[in-house]
């Protein structure tokens, strides 16, 4: 399989063939419309329901909420649509995965987001309460890294990061790294191999 047709590619070159679904999230039931060339396209995947479910809500000061990485959205419209007084920036590189995102938000009345294109950090300008992600580990170390290590500078004081990975794709290197760059990192769960890992900007 070339580059061109993973989901983490610009344009992902895929045949499309949508398909909806119903998943519930946080307590919502919601409706998702995804295709091929897109990340996890017929449910939502076994990490980003146990990152949703885990993120210490309770601890994340007053501001935005950036959910890096949305793929078609699960994640930043599940945030939004469980605290519609926050607002929920969703943001990937994947067009088509942007454009998902845009009809489900649409589709599940979630007008508390914006959606718009960023390859990792380099079009976002904002500072946030909180960073939540589900790093493409496809894509590789580097950019699981960077996702990572930029967050620092996109977090407000006392904002939260809040990753999900597979131990056997990394979680201790990252748990590592984040401890290194935010002087702290938590285990808030162990799950069937996937951990939700937290650091907090001090």
């Amino acid at each position: 399989m070339s580059d061109n047709q993973f989901y983490y590619s610009k344009n992902p070159d895929v045949e499309s063939k949508p398909m909806t679904w119903n998943f519930s999230l946080l307590k919502n039931n919601l409706v998702f419309t995804s295709d091929n060339g897109v990340f996890s396209k017929h449910t939502v995947d076994y990490g980003s329901r146990i990152l949703v479910n885990h993120i210490n809500y309770s601890i994340i000061p007053a501001g935005k909420i950036l959910d890096l990485g949305t793929g078609y959205g699960p994640i930043g419209i599940a945030i939004a649509k469980a605290f519609p007084n926050r607002h929920v920036d969703m943001v990937d590189v994947n067009e088509l995965a942007l454009s998902l995102a845009k009809k489900n938000a649409a589709d599940n009345q979630v007008d508390n987001v914006t959606i718009f294109s960023s390859d990792v950090y380099q079009q976002i300008d904002d500072q946030y309460a909180a960073i939540v992600t589900n790093p493409p580990v496809r894509a590789g170390k580097k950019v699981v890294d960077a996702m990572i290590a930029g967050a620092t500078d996109h977090l407000l004081p006392t904002g939260t990061l809040t990753v999900v990975l597979q131990k056997k794709q990394g979680a201790p290197s990252a748990k590592k790294l984040m401890g290194q760059i935010f002087g702290n990192c938590d285990i808030l769960k162990r799950d069937k191999g996937y951990y939700i890992l937290q650091s907090i900007k001090k």
